[in-house]
């Protein structure tokens, strides 16, 4: 045996079949689609077509929710926040928010801010958070260490959009009504 009689078995490597070429390979003319119909075309999905009869994934019911609305938070647990303050990627002194989170990788995500959470342990004194939310006993834990947390709250798109659009509606209301008055005096 030598380095250059070494060889795979037979049958081990197997080219892939080239099909629509030729009559001799075998698979030439209809490269093995039949003659004509929805099949032999190019760009076929039917998967779970059934004839139009109404699928099985459609018939079967749906279960659970998907809520739109939801709000986007990125948790952050005080187990995380200790161990990112005792190994210098967190400011102590500093205020934390989620700018200063995500620049350390503790807030992955969270388009709508971050959530504190209260899990692990926190033994930094005096920490001072800027957050979007916190559960209870996250707050409670803070403020036990000596820290504070302020809650920002974040008013939606819609709710701005449906307040801008009262105060118009009221001024216009406003000014039909001296318009009424000025009409009867």
């Amino acid at each position: 045996m030598k380095l250059n009689d070494i060889r795979d078995n037979k049958g081990a490597r197997k080219s892939r079949v080239r099909v629509g070429r030729g009559i001799g390979s075998g698979l030439g003319k209809t490269a093995g689609r039949g003659q004509k119909g929805q099949n032999s075309r190019e760009g076929v999905s039917i998967n779970g077509f059934e004839g139009g009869q109404m699928p099985l994934h459609m018939r079967i019911p749906k279960r659970g929710f998907n809520n739109v609305f939801a709000k986007d938070h990125a948790e952050v647990n005080l187990g995380a926040i200790q161990k990112a303050v005792d190994s210098g990627k967190l400011d102590a002194k500093a205020v934390i928010d989620h700018a200063a989170l995500k620049a350390a990788g503790l807030a992955r995500g969270g388009k709508d801010g971050v959530r504190l959470l209260a899990k692990g342990e926190l033994t930094a004194k005096k920490l001072s958070f800027t957050v979007a939310g916190a559960s209870k006993s996250a707050i409670e834990a803070v403020e036990k260490a000596g820290g504070k947390v302020e809650v920002i709250e974040r008013v939606a798109a819609a709710d701005k959009h449906k307040a801008k659009h009262r105060v118009a509606q009221d001024a216009r209301k406003a000014d039909k009504d001296a318009k009424k008055a000025a009409a009867k005096a």
